[in-house]
């Protein structure tokens, strides 16, 4: 067993003894570094340590970025506790595993070897078919062979993506590639995006436009680097989205594509497989393992594989309804005929499945969907599934089908008084599971759905539930988004489930009343506010095309859609677009609301900010102040929104050269916030980190380290010790703590708030390299300039990829290099770069003439 253990430990990476210890303790295991230490030296085999081991692993590899995927039978606790008592029985001896090993903390580029995409788990039961001999040749032919493209082509439900699947584990597994990638290739967007999040992984660069970074990637692949790679195209809607995607012809690449379509170009200079249906020699073997060889049950068990056709996902489902009833092969076809009946009026795609087919299907999964509503509790089975059918089929959060929203939704669609609590719902998905309409997953909380599945249940939903199914997957989702996203990957998910949501529903997640539903902006902030700016401002400029169809250009939420994209634009290093957008968007609210609606008012807001982001922190200053007189004439002076006016103006007085009049305006206002609001609101903790900000600019640096000071248990107490503007002022804390004459006290403290912002914001997200920034920054003054040069080197690299070579952040970094780099001797270079940075900041604007970076404006954002 002892090998067993070694070869999961390195099946997940290898991590530190710490490490899997501390992902003991969140699985409510005090098991210490020490015992597993002991374990793996094979000092110690008490079975609650192994269990104990097994589920850090699991959790490891969950939770690792990027995440690794585990066969369920490597932690199983039922196989491991079967492995303790095999090896006690047999005296502790076993043979030697020499299974793969996984290494590579997460850093850029990636190590090799790299995964990129989630590889489909194999089914249960999966039955070996020619095809699996003919892909493990293909992966033989010698290096000297050009690449042969397999396409695996044939109707939906025949197991391509088994085969392709399973290929990709076996190479995975045998090490014999270096890069394996598995793409679901739904359009043309999809594999863009997928090339372009493989060139990033690849080279550590990530383009602004992922068309570049897709051409960077095949780029890569045509280079003479003897890497070895699969690429896996999966489900292949149109081959047309391959157009000038293929990758090229080299002797160490691989690639498979699966696909229902037959057309010629598929076939063009690429090896065309068929994938057809089971042998009846296939379906006799599945079903008589998955019926375990029970003679009883398989009784007519060869005439049922002909009425499901020999299709593989048909009898997945007939063989999990049998079980589930005690009923016979022969016992399932009487009742299989009849629901054939009832579901004579489906209409097949046109492009899709052959008639006789398509109707065995869409009966075997309606019969399977009619038992699970008549399991307890009753009546739940089709609408959890139809829910499902709106998510991403490989990645839904469980916890989304228990929310209140989903059981509300529940209780009306079964007509009944009886309420439907979230073990309810669970106890629905295990039947789903049982039946094979989906798949929990054993490790992670996640249901897939296999995409077949969907449409067809999307295909039977009554038209009169569709509207609702859509709105209620929608505030399940807004309802389970944290305020604060801490796990990038959970934001990720929740993303993927909204895109799929916004592609299965239409025109339902828009009304010409109420407008676009708050989802859509939800997911598009999360986009921002993940440090992923650009594709933020890509995903509302693709919105406003839509909300500009639907709702008409002059609907409200149609500009809120654009006010989105200047927003995000902004972020993303153009605040001169970003201010010319605006200015745009404020004519068009005039017109449409006046000068004195809400949204008009914010707007002006929004203009007057960037235009001080855009170089004119003055007239910045100036809009504000008109602004600010408006505000009070409409909403009183002591309105929330009249008071974060006065907050911005006195925020853009002190960049226009005035700090000490923006500390002066801000302790006044203090005092009318924590009146109005309370000393604890929010909004009076962003003005005490302003004015503690503006009276260390206006030459109280010991005064400022005293404010922050204060103000930050403050902070942990009302927002928690890790809400981004609680890190924000630690942020700040520290650097005043420099300023005031100890550097060294500084960089201890940024190192901490460092670790904190990678723990809860990521390695790329813009706040976490500011925080990177400033380490380098006072390493330099504390006298390491070459150290310091080295941080900012590396950080470049990084603010090149997420935030692109205009950003002024970007800009600003190189300046910091080119001026430490010639500390104290010439400065031509650093004149030059400083140059560039007034090109594009103009000559005033305060980031010009000082390179420090801080964030508090961010905080007083409304």
């Amino acid at each position: 067993m002892l090998d067993d253990l070694k070869r999961l430990h390195a099946l997940v990476g290898s991590p530190s003894l710490e490490t899997l210890a501390r992902h003991a303790r969140a699985e409510g295991s005090a098991t210490s570094r020490s015992t597993f230490g002991n374990l793996l030296n094979g000092r110690s085999t008490r079975l609650e340590a192994v269990e104990a081991f097994v589920r850090a692993c699991a959790r490891h590899a969950r939770t690792r970025r990027p995440s690794i995927t585990l066969d369920p039978a490597d932690v199983h606790l039922d196989t491991w506790r079967d492995r303790y008592a095999d090896s006690h029985r047999s005296g502790g001896k076993h043979r030697a595993s020499a299974a793969p090993r996984r290494t590579g903390a997460p850093h850029q580029p990636q190590p090799w070897p790299h995964q990129v995409g989630v590889l489909p788990l194999l089914a249960d039961c999966r039955q070996e078919r020619p095809a699996d001999h003919d892909l493990d040749a293909f992966m033989a032919t010698g290096s000297g062979t050009a690449v042969v493209w397999q396409v695996l082509s044939g109707m939906g439900g025949v197991g391509k993506t088994q085969l392709a699947a399973a290929l990709a584990h076996r190479t995975w597994r045998a090490r014999q590639v270096d890069l394996l990638m598995w793409v679901t290739a739904a359009s043309r967007d999809a594999v863009v995006i997928a090339y372009a999040q493989a060139a990033a992984d690849i080279t550590g660069l990530q383009d602004d436009d992922p068309e570049q970074g897709a051409a960077r990637f095949l780029a890569w692949l045509s280079e003479p680097h003897r890497r070895r790679w699969l690429i896996v195209l999966d489900d292949l809607q149109n081959p047309a989205d391959l157009n000038g995607l293929w990758p090229p012809t080299v002797p160490s690449g691989r690639a498979v594509v699966t696909t229902r379509r037959r057309d010629a170009a598929l076939s063009s200079g690429r090896y065309l497989v068929e994938v057809g249906l089971f042998t009846p020699g296939q379906s006799a073997a599945y079903l008589s393992a998955r019926l375990s060889g029970d003679g009883d049950l398989l009784t007519d068990g060869d005439r049922l594989a002909e009425d499901l056709g020999h299709l593989p996902l048909a009898l997945a489902q007939a063989g999990a309804y049998i079980l589930d009833r005690g009923l016979s092969c022969a016992e399932y076809r009487r009742r299989l005929n009849d629901a054939r009946r009832r579901l004579a009026d489906l209409t097949p795609e046109p492009e899709a499945l052959p008639d006789e087919h398509r109707a065995t299907v869409a009966a075997t999964w309606s019969l399977s969907i009619d038992h699970a509503d008549t399991l307890t509790p009753r009546g739940l089975g089709r609408p959890v599934l139809e829910l499902a059918a709106l998510l991403d089929p490989n990645a839904i959060p469980a916890e989304l089908l228990t929310t209140s929203v989903v059981t509300d939704y529940l209780r009306g669609r079964r007509n009944s008084q009886e309420s439907v609590e979230a073990d309810d719902v669970r106890d629905v998905l295990h039947s789903l599971h049982r039946l094979s309409l989906l798949t929990l997953n054993p490790v992670d909380p996640i249901i897939r759905v296999h995409a077949l599945i969907q449409r067809a249940v999307r295909d039977s939903t009554h038209p009169e539930h569709a509207n609702a199914l859509a709105e209620t997957v929608a505030d399940a989702l807004v309802s389970i988004w944290p305020e604060i996203e801490c796990d990038p990957s959970r934001g990720q998910v929740l993303r993927a489930n909204t895109a799929a949501l916004r592609a299965a529903a239409g025109s339902a997640l828009w009304n010409t009343k109420t407008g676009a539903h708050r989802v859509l902006f939800t997911a598009g902030n999360s986009l921002g506010e993940s440090g992923l700016v650009a594709a933020a401002a890509a995903y509302y400029r693709d919105l406003g095309s839509t909300a500009e169809q639907l709702l008409g250009a002059e609907h409200p939420h149609t500009l809120a859609v654009r006010a989105g994209h200047a927003r995000w634009r902004g972020e993303a290093g153009d605040a001169s677009g970003a201010f010319a957008a605006t200015e745009a968007l404020l004519a068009d609210r005039l017109r449409v609301l006046g000068s004195d609606h809400l949204d008009t008012l914010t707007t002006r807001h929004n203009l007057a900010y960037w235009q001080g982001e855009s170089g004119d922190p003055a007239g910045a200053a100036t809009a504000f102040d008109a602004l600010l007189s408006d505000m009070v004439r409409l909403l009183g002076p002591d309105h929330p929104d009249t008071l974060t006016t006065r907050n911005d103006l006195a925020w853009w007085r002190g960049k226009a050269g005035d700090p000490a009049g923006a500390a002066a305006a801000l302790r006044a206002l203090l005092g009318d916030r924590q009146r109005v609001l309370g000393p604890d609101h929010p909004h009076s903790m962003i003005t005490r980190n302003d004015l503690a900000w503006w009276q260390g600019l206006a030459g109280d640096p010991s005064g400022a380290v005293h404010a922050f000071r204060t103000l930050l248990p403050d902070l942990v107490r009302v927002l928690g010790p890790d809400h981004p503007r609680t890190l924000t002022t630690r942020n700040n804390l520290a650097w005043w703590q420099g300023a005031a004459g100890d550097p060294t006290r500084a960089l201890a403290a940024l190192r901490e708030v460092y670790a904190d912002r990678l723990l809860v914001l990521g390695p790329d997200h813009p706040h976490t390299m500011i925080t990177r920034g400033s380490l380098a920054y006072w390493k330099a003054m504390a006298g390491d300039p070459d150290g310091a040069v080295t941080e900012f080197e590396a950080l470049l690299t990084d603010r090149l990829r997420v935030l692109g070579p205009d950003h002024p952040h970007t800009r600003a970094n190189r300046h910091q290099i080119a001026y430490w780099s010639d500390y104290p001797g010439d400065q031509t270079t650093a004149g030059t770069l400083l140059a560039d940075m007034v090109q594009v900041l103009g000559p005033d604007h305060p980031d010009t003439l000082t390179v420090w970076s801080h964030d508090s404006t961010k905080a007083s954002r409304p």
